[in-house]
């Protein structure tokens, strides 16, 4: 009775294997996770204390599909000045940074568009494709190029049928920051072939090396552009399940007639807490960015040890994606860590088909889990 469209779309790589962990350990097992891209912090005291206020005011009904203004303005005032977006209040929709991507697949795509995203890439854009009835064209990517995608290979596979270019930087799996001129090579294939990007910049502020670039800042970008964000990873929030989307009036009333057929607004006391995250002090991020780096590099310094394994230097967000030597598949490597070393990875294939031969380390966790893990890990690849 399931729907063909829901049959079309694979189980989330992630958050099967995520699963799998919260069933080893709650039978006693001994996990060292490192498979879900979900910040260690607790979200910071400032923060809590504003949504704890707004209850105690009773600030606990509905509120406008758009999001509360006070918000909005605030998400705006930050895409003008860290992003370099143009753009107002009302250029903002305040939604779940997985609804937006899923209102953007379900507001832009017609069955039988195509669509074209970097591989590998994060585990649900492709699910978002597919339900929308359209069809993802990978473009594949090289760890010689740190994951950067070529602007050639995306112009190479424009069709007739081609509707939205996809983007993340930084990227999830691979911690990747697209250059400028790379952001601004696509931005030309959009506009040329009159093409919508969506951009993905949930880790915009997790970047260690370069800087962030938003394609909605390029000249002509804006109109064709969705640029989602939010506050789960910079802020340590990912239960409070926040975010947003800038685009034009016009493309912002499309996404909030979605949103209002369907969560109708997010919740009420986790939006003023939201306008504290933006508008508070921003000590507590700027330390969690920096024990993220200094977890990078430790991870990197240990996975250097370890015999049959290769590592590019990834810029942004909390992710390794190292390369293995060994004629297993990333799926097989990624059980065996479970059984036997007791380690949880994204096997690579969760996040495209070029992904095969690598496997996913998210860093966001302690540096005793890290040492403890990568040992393990060690151990597990020495007997190979």
């Amino acid at each position: 009775m399931v729907s063909k469209r829901v049959q079309s779309v694979p189980v989330s790589g992630t958050i099967e294997i995520s699963n799998l962990v919260s069933q080893l350990k709650a039978s006693g097992v001994d996990i060292v996770s490192f498979s879900m891209g979900e910040p260690d912090f607790t979200t910071p005291p400032n923060i809590i204390d504003a949504a704890v206020d707004s209850l105690h005011r009773g600030f606990t009904h509905y509120t406008p599909s758009l999001g509360i203004p006070e918000l909005r303005g605030a998400i705006a005032n930050r895409a003008r000045n860290f992003n370099h977006i143009d753009c107002t209040a009302k250029n903002v929709l305040v939604t779940p940074c997985k609804q937006a991507i899923f209102m953007t697949a379900l507001g832009f795509l017609d069955p039988g568009d195509e669509v074209i995203l970097p591989d590998p890439s994060w585990v649900s854009y492709e699910a978002c494709i597919r339900l929308a009835g359209a069809t993802p064209v990978y473009v594949p990517t090289k760890f010689e190029d740190d994951f950067v995608v070529d602007p050639a290979l995306i112009e190479a596979a424009v069709t007739p049928k081609t509707r939205m270019i996809i983007i993340n930087t930084p990227s999830n799996p691979t911690g990747c920051v697209y250059p400028p001129e790379v952001i601004k090579e696509i931005a030309r294939i959009a506009e040329e072939h009159d093409i919508m990007v969506m951009s993905d910049e949930i880790y915009e502020s997790i970047v260690y090396e370069g800087k962030h670039t938003s394609i909605a800042s390029m000249p002509g970008m804006f109109d064709r552009a969705i640029t989602v964000s939010g506050l789960s990873k910079t802020y340590a929030m990912t239960g409070w399940r926040l975010g947003w989307a800038v685009a034009s009036e016009y493309n912002i009333a499309a996404l909030n007639k979605l949103q209002s057929h369907s969560i109708s607004c997010c919740v009420s006391f986790t939006q003023e807490a939201a306008v504290e995250a933006l508008n508070g002090n921003q000590d507590s991020m700027h330390y969690m960015v920096k024990e993220f780096k200094a977890r990078r590099d430790l991870a990197l310094d240990l996975i250097s040890e370890i015999p049959g394994l290769e590592c590019n230097v990834p810029k942004g967000a909390f992710y390794l994606f190292p390369k293995y030597d060994s004629k297993m598949s990333s799926m097989e490597l990624a059980a065996g860590m479970l059984k036997y070393a007791h380690v949880a990875v994204t096997p690579g294939t969760a996040f495209g088909p070029s992904g095969e031969g690598f496997f996913r380390i998210s860093y966001a966790t302690g540096e005793d889990q890290i040492r403890e893990g990568l040992s393990r890990i060690k151990s597990y690849m020495s007997k190979l």
